[in-house]
């Protein structure tokens, strides 16, 4: 029985998971913030531009890794 419950716990994390994924797609473009941190890249020229958003992917990967060092605990349970 106790491979059934890591099997439910599996599932339930996987549709946590693409629900906050959808959340985040949802909102993600409503935020004002997000993409436009003091750490952001941007370079224009005449017939170029670069933008990488270096403060933006530092933040994500922080809450990102916080959020799944949490489900990780939950699951080890």
């Amino acid at each position: 029985m106790t491979e059934f419950n890591a099997f439910a716990r599996l599932l339930i994390f996987i549709g946590l998971f693409f629900t906050l994924l959808g959340l985040a797609f949802l909102v993600g473009g409503k935020i004002p913030f997000l993409g436009k941190l003091p750490g952001d890249l941007l370079l224009e020229k005449k017939n170029f531009t670069f933008y990488f958003p270096f403060a933006t992917c530092a933040l994500l990967s922080v809450i990102l890794s916080f959020l799944l060092w949490f489900f990780q605990s939950f699951l080890k349970r």
